[in-house]
């Protein structure tokens, strides 16, 4: 399989991943044009900056099992805060310290009046106190659409999956010391280590330009969407999409454009062989409706009383009766003249 592979330039392999059906729903252009939209609207409406335009999300961390032993000299950062819940979620409480965190380091680096703060739905986020707090402080928050954060947030696109990536291999390197244990002082430790390595200039702002949102360009996101085939198929959207994709990539490989075309040209056969299967199935009720009136216009006779009666017989009664009819028809009109 692997050298057919090779020779076979046009095929590649990549691992399966599982792909979250919800999440598979929400990648609709017209979703998210929706979303772009109001992110645009927003900052037009408040006159907000490129530089006053923030993320936050919370991810776990699975601490996992490696030794007992000591670690000394952690050299945390001085500006970290840390708190503690029951549940080893974040609540309604610590949200709200989260963002009085969040409002007295970036107050100072205001280049306007509002901030705008991308955020997720969850409750923490939502609470009355944490709103009216934002509203106070002229922080427009905006909630993402559900099940969107893969591809809409910008810690998520660039920094979270590669902060895990990072702690990882910080607790291979303290199993590899025969450490098997992790205490929550070695988990700041190694925290500490991806954090730096994972939160820098370059890595945010990819995110931000991955999810469209600085430089504000839709077409970031929009381009790597799957065009989904409707029933029946939406051809203002689709063809709109594939218009722009063949202006983008006038210079670039074809290969995303013929892939465009292809479900463009599959969409329109199977409308032309839904119209025509309507076409006949119209047709052959109104055959049947107008033999159905037939009929309905014939009178129905009873050509026996009683008995039994052969297919043939009967045939041969009917065309006697016709006969009879016909007579007397001629000589109805022969003694009218």
């Amino acid at each position: 399989t692997t050298n057919f592979i090779k020779r076979r330039t046009e095929i590649k392999a990549k691992f399966s991943r599982k792909y979250d059906y919800k999440r598979a729903k929400c990648e609709d252009p017209k979703i998210i044009k929706e979303w772009f939209s109001l992110v645009r609207n927003t900052v037009a409406k408040y006159g907000i900056l490129e530089q006053d335009i923030y993320n936050f999300n919370e991810a776990g961390f699975a601490m996992g099992v490696i030794a007992t032993a000591k670690y000394e000299d952690l050299g945390l950062l001085d500006d970290w805060v840390i708190t503690l819940s029951e549940n080893g979620w974040t609540s309604n409480s610590i949200g709200y310290e989260w963002i009085q965190h969040f409002d007295r380091h970036t107050n100072a680096r205001i280049v306007r009046t509002y901030r705008l703060l991308i955020l997720n739905g969850h409750e923490s986020h939502l609470s009355a106190q944490f709103q009216h707090y934002c509203t106070e402080q002229k922080i427009i928050t905006l909630c993402m659409l559900p099940y969107s954060s893969h591809i809409l947030q910008p810690l998520d696109v660039s920094c979270f999956a590669l902060l895990k990536l990072l702690y990882g291999k910080q607790i291979e390197t303290f199993v590899q010391n025969r450490l098997n244990y992790i205490t929550k002082l070695k988990f700041l430790s190694a925290f500490k280590e991806a954090f730096k390595a994972t939160f820098t200039e370059q890595n945010i702002k990819s995110g931000f330009r991955a999810t469209g949102l600085v430089p504000y360009e839709p077409q970031n996101v929009l381009s790597h969407l799957n065009l989904c085939l409707r029933t029946p198929t939406p051809p203002i959207v689709e063809s709109e999409h594939i218009k722009n994709c063949i202006v983008r990539h006038q210079n670039s490989s074809p290969t995303s454009i013929n892939d465009a075309v292809s479900c463009l040209v599959k969409g329109a056969e199977m409308m032309i062989h839904s119209a025509v299967l309507l076409k006949a199935e119209v047709k052959a009720l109104q055959a049947a409706n107008e033999q159905k009136k037939r009929t309905e216009r014939k009178r129905k006779r009873r050509i026996m009383q009683g008995g039994s009666l052969s297919v043939r017989e009967g045939e041969d009664i009917l065309q006697s009766a016709e006969v009879d009819a016909q007579v007397c028809t001629e000589v109805a009109s022969e003694t009218t003249r």
